[in-house]
């Protein structure tokens, strides 16, 4: 398992420039090993009770790094075994060689985070520590990220924005475009040039729009769409809710037919949100049955369920063994729930056809948490599989070529033929 390369196909970097010129904005608020709590593990902390006022302190870049350990020492002994906390810990011991999160080892967890964050480090952390053959990004800046390391950071198109349609999100598309959208067909030949110019480069289409609403998109007139965008444009704006899930009802169909017509696979984000304090979760439970009318109505596209529909990945087994073109993607699983991950896979195994699953994915923006990912990862797929020779359900000699196909090779193959439009 050690030996053998793993792909990433789920992650949100930032370009390493800009973790090596730190602005300290809400995406990187500090550049010091406090930084590492940010993303996931965050959430738990807020979870076990750490006020807003704390967090604040914790991450600013003013505080020290004893007096950051006080801050949050009471909070980690409540977080430490979850799935993000076993992450941190696994990632210092990694990466860094601290054996432990203490206040002894504060200072030299503060100077190795230093000595990593150097130029070059991205390719360190996944080539050398995680032995990651190729790593797929998801930008939470730029619609399309073109990446400085395009050989490293193979880069998602992503639809949110062309698809929510808001005026923020209009905005963002003329400076990134460098146009003018006065009209709803200017913004239709923004999609189309958003395809135009990155659809070649692109590895998917990703969509993360289950966070705010259900995945039951309706079949809308274009003239419909046409006058909610007028609406929305006009001189005082008033589209409403319905009017706004029309419009991107409509918009979403027509990303959906460009993905098509230039063979990427479209991945959609399914299950758990992340954060705190706003998970709908009778909405989380429906993903799965609305998820189904878009892999009938759209056969040729190969869609990538994330995150395996967690807390509901049974239906998501379902969905893959029933459906030609249904993938599952177990990025962000392994440290949601650890357990329920490799339970998940050795289901998976006995039910589903082996090439339809992608088993990793950091999720992070930071790009030192995936080392502690990575190792959970490995070690859960072990896990999984020795369980399933142990049962006699796999023959022994069989499993170096599953391991191979589950940990990169499925990977490979789904993400191979991304060519161009037809």
């Amino acid at each position: 398992m050690a030996a053998t390369i793993l792909a990433d196909t789920h992650e949100h970097l930032v370009e390493e420039s800009r973790r090596l010129v730190p602005i300290n904005d809400w995406l990187l608020p500090c550049d010091d090993w406090s930084l590492l709590f940010k993303e996931y593990l965050q959430d738990d902390l807020y979870s076990s009770g750490m006020s807003q006022s704390h967090a604040r302190r914790f991450y600013d870049p003013e505080v020290a790094a004893a007096d950051k350990y006080a801050i949050v020492a009471p909070y980690w002994e409540r977080v430490q075994h979850t799935g993000y906390g076993r992450n941190f810990s696994v990632t210092i011991r990694e990466l860094y060689g601290v054996d432990s999160f203490s206040l002894d080892n504060i200072e030299l967890l503060d100077s190795r985070y230093r000595e990593v964050r150097k130029p070059g480090f991205y390719e360190f952390i996944l080539k050398r520590v995680c032995n990651i053959s190729l790593c797929q990004v998801n930008s939470l800046e730029r619609i399309f990220m073109e990446t400085a390391q395009p050989s490293l950071l193979q880069q998602d198109l992503s639809i949110k924005e062309i698809t929510r349609c808001s005026l923020a999100d209009i905005a963002k598309v003329k400076a990134e475009l460098g146009i003018e959208i006065d009209s709803f067909a200017d913004w239709l030949a923004a999609i189309d040039l958003y395809f135009e110019r990155f659809g070649r480069r692109a590895v998917a289409v990703k969509y993360v729009g289950a966070y705010y609403r259900a995945l039951d998109f309706a079949h809308v007139d274009r003239h419909v769409a046409e006058r909610h965008f007028a609406t929305l444009v006009a001189p005082r704006p008033f589209i409403g809710v319905e009017g706004a899930q029309a419009l991107e009802d409509y918009l979403f169909h027509y990303c959906l037919k460009k993905a098509q017509d230039y063979g990427l696979p479209v991945k959609i984000h399914t299950g758990y949100h992340a954060g705190s304090n706003l998970m709908p979760i009778g909405r989380v439970r429906d993903n799965a049955a609305d998820v189904c009318k878009l892999l009938q109505s759209y056969p040729d596209i190969r869609f990538v369920l994330m995150h395996i529909g967690y807390p509901y990945q049974d239906e998501y087994i379902a969905l893959c063994k029933h459906y030609t073109n249904a993938y599952i993607d177990m990025c962000w699983a392994w440290i949601l729930n650890p357990e329920a991950s490799v339970r998940f896979l050795v289901e998976f195994l006995v039910s589903v056809p082996s090439n339809k699953l992608l088993t990793f994915g950091g999720d992070f923006i930071v790009a030192e948490n995936i080392v502690g990912h990575s190792v959970i990862a490995r070690r859960g797929i072990a896990e999984a599989l020795s369980a399933l020779v142990h049962r006699g359900w796999i023959d022994r000699g069989a499993v170096p070529d599953l391991i191979d196909r589950l940990m990169h090779r499925n990977a490979e193959e789904l993400f191979s033929n991304v060519a161009g439009p037809a």
